[in-house]
């Protein structure tokens, strides 16, 4: 397989992973965040709106599993031992920038990631134990 062949399929799966972990905002993040604003109505009607938002709050747990073990793949395939790019230096390059945005691609995802589990598990029990 040829550098050519392989970096951007690697690219491709970082960013479905981002893409991947998006539906848990929809189904925690976002609400709380356009509740706390005094957004609530805006929220309430975007949700009536788009029903496949229910569906999403509905199944958070499958949502959450699949996108994680997801993150999980795309973190050992970003950081796994024994990965070399090209001695020629134009093809170096490109291998060297598709690894630094699958990085960045995943470090994003984690983040989404955490913010929805943050804000579909955390949040309410915290809030419940501080006051």
């Amino acid at each position: 397989m040829t550098l050519e062949q392989e970096a951007p399929s690697q690219s491709r799966f970082g960013w479905l992973v981002l893409f991947a972990t998006i539906p848990t905002l929809f189904c925690c993040a976002l609400p709380i965040l356009f509740v706390t604003l005094g957004f609530g109505a805006s929220w309430a009607a975007l949700y009536s709106s788009v029903p496949v938002i229910g569906l999403v709050a509905a199944n958070k747990v499958w949502f959450f599993a699949i996108s994680g073990i997801m993150l999980v793949v795309a973190a050992f395939l970003a950081y796994r031992p024994g990965q070399s790019c090209p001695s020629d230096l134009k093809l170096a390059a490109l291998c060297n920038n598709a690894r630094k945005w699958n990085k960045r691609a995943i470090y994003m995802s984690m983040a989404v990631w955490l913010t929805g589990f943050f804000a579909a598990y955390l949040a309410v029990p915290i809030l419940d134990l501080v006051g």
